[in-house]
């Protein structure tokens, strides 16, 4: 089972090949029967037919179904395939454990593995054992390799452990080269593009897009020898009228290509594969990581936003710039990914505008929200912060956007008793370093309360820029409120400047404005159908029922609270080396190389 899987196989294939050795493959399910004894016999069986035509490969397929933890295992024939299974390694390397005390490991700082794969946020890996004495090399595979029992993954046994993590970039680009070896591609087509287009995808969802631009480029050529044929038809009509009216025979034309056999040569000549069907089949074929639920694609557009026009300039040079053209910041060496913290009174548009950049790079998005990751059971939280920094580098480059973040990370010494928020401070702490590479995942952290997180969750390397994302002013109001109704009728007497710079708006944040449309909305409607009925309603927004929601909503942001977030705007003001106003009065704490 996984994504990675027809990988894995392909590549101990490729390896027997290269070797020229037999290659022995079997899916651990395989082995497992129902009978006593049966599943060690198969075991048995099958380390001795290696051992006889050694040297040779043995690629052993979902080993954690027949490996898994003996502490664990629910049945006693669970632990003897384990102990039958270290028994034929043993017994396969000659000199058992001893033999291989010189035998190396790999290991990552993380869950002892080199890399991350992105498959339900879990490691794919290949594990592989190399006895000298008989020469037999037994490989392993698993996208769940905690799940194995550690007497497997020790020196002498599988002492290798090899990451398949999600193709880079670069990687897809040479799979791509491969795959279309056999495809007649046009002479524009740009590999690098769409390698560019591709995040998230491996190798069998690159092969699937080959597939269906191929499909695409077969059926756009049918569709253009079909409009020629029928205007060759329409052109010929008139013949075909004369020849009838003197008594002709005429024979039947067809105006499907369907009804006239294989294409000739000339037609073969023209059909190409270009970049526009990969561009069609990009739409349609979904990476692994989307169709397993672990990343999404942003609908929202900066027009959604309405406002914020200085921020999205920071986010530009900070996700969307490094994503679109990482060249360039290369050349200055400017490391590709950084960390934002937006913070602001609630319903100021963070998450929109997190997902906005996020849509405008092209990047995929992950949204969490702090509380989610948070489990009482010990250990719970961390695996859950682990897993979702492995989910976001296997669906790379991605924005990963935490909602609440002063609910994941409050600081530190505050309350002795909460040992469980600290071990969760330090799994960010690290995760954020990048101890395992945190390239191409852009974090953007968002909060209302920035003065109870962890001071070092803010230090340039971690959270580099905070920004804050201000009530709106007048002239914000009204982008905001244009935004909102493209898809509202509105009447002719309705002003949407006048409506959103009136004095009675003042401290509407955003939120507010959508709760503001929503009850004139509903206002106009409850008149249309009481004048109309429910069947015959046709309404449109008119000036008096914004007039009546006004009467409604109230800003949800009080002025104490807008002088306490005018205070933490100037305490972090003070505790950083630089603060920007723009002509609205936004204030954006930038922080400066070096300083903490």
């Amino acid at each position: 089972m996984g994504r990675l899987d027809a990988e894995k196989t392909a590549l101990a294939n490729a390896i027997a090949n290269e070797c020229g050795v037999p290659f022995l493959k079997v899916s651990a399910p395989e082995v497992v029967s129902g009978m006593s004894g049966e599943s060690e016999a198969k075991i048995r069986q099958l380390f001795q037919e290696a051992a006889a035509l050694a040297p040779c490969i043995v690629f052993i397929d979902e080993i954690d179904a027949i490996a898994p933890k003996r502490e664990n295992a629910q049945r006693e024939m669970e632990r003897r395939i384990v102990a039958q299974m270290l028994t034929c390694l043993d017994d396969l390397s000659g000199l058992g454990a001893a033999a291989h005390g010189s035998g190396t490991a790999i290991d990552a700082p993380t869950e002892g593995m080199v890399g991350i794969a992105a498959e339900n946020g879990d490691d794919d890996n290949v594990l592989a054992s190399l006895p000298p004495s008989k020469h037999v090399v037994v490989i392993g595979a698993t996208n769940r390799p905690d799940s194995i029992d550690a007497a497997l993954r020790r020196a002498g046994r599988f002492d290798r452990e090899i990451a398949m993590g999600i193709p880079s970039e670069a990687s897809r680009e040479a799979i791509l080269r491969v795959l279309s070896k056999r495809l007649r591609l046009s002479g524009d087509f740009d590999f690098k593009a769409v390698a560019r287009r591709t995040p998230g995808f491996v190798g069998a969802d690159l092969a699937a897009l080959m597939k269906e631009a191929a499909a695409l480029a077969v059926k756009r050529i049918f569709d253009e020898l079909d409009e020629l044929a029928a205007a060759n038809a329409a052109a010929s009509e008139g013949q075909v009228e004369i020849l009838q009216a003197e008594g002709g025979v005429v024979e039947p034309r067809p105006t499907n290509r369907l009804g006239r056999g294989t294409l000739t040569r000339q037609e073969l000549a023209s059909l190409a594969i270009t970049m526009s069907d990969f561009e069609g089949a990009v739409a349609k074929v979904q990476p692994s990581v989307r169709r397993e639920g672990f990343t999404t694609t942003p609908d929202v557009t900066w027009d959604d936003v309405g406002s914020l026009a200085d921020i999205r300039e920071e986010l530009a040079f900070a996700i969307t710039k490094p994503i679109a053209q990482p060249e360039l910041f290369e050349a200055m060496g400017l490391r590709g990914s950084t960390g934002v913290l937006l913070f602001g009174p609630p319903g100021c548009g963070k998450t929109l505008v997190a997902k906005a950049a996020a849509n405008e790079s092209g990047a995929n998005f992950i949204s969490i929200k702090g509380p989610e990751l948070l489990n009482k059971y010990v250990g719970e939280s961390e695996r859950a912060v682990r897993q979702v920094f492995s989910r976001a580098r296997a669906a790379s480059p991605c924005v990963l956007f935490f909602d609440e973040m002063d609910a994941l990370a409050p600081r530190r010494g505050a309350d002795s008793a909460n040992a469980s928020a600290e071990r969760v401070v330090n799994q960010l702490l690290t995760e954020m370093d990048g101890m395992e590479g945190r390239q191409g995942v852009y974090l953007v952290a968002a909060t209302n309360r920035p003065d109870m997180i962890d001071p070092a969750l803010l230090r340039p390397g971690r959270l580099d820029k905070i920004l804050y994302v201000p009530l709106p002013p007048p002239e914000g109001r009204a982008s905001i409120l244009r935004a909102l109704v493209r898809r509202t009728p509105l009447a002719a007497d309705v002003d949407v400047d006048a409506v959103s710079t009136s004095e009675a708006l003042t401290g509407f944040s955003g939120a507010d404005m959508a709760a503001l449309l929503r009850e004139a909305c509903v206002e106009s409607l409850k008149e249309s159908m009481a004048l109309f009925g429910a069947e015959g309603a046709r309404s449109e927004v008119a000036a008096r029922h914004f007039q009546a929601a006004l009467r409604q909503v109230q800003p949800s942001v009080s002025r104490k609270d807008q002088r306490m977030y005018d205070a933490l705007r100037y305490k972090l003001r003070s505790s950083r080396s630089h603060l920007k106003r723009d002509e609205d009065a936004a204030a954006v704490a930038e922080p400066m190389e070096g300083a903490s």
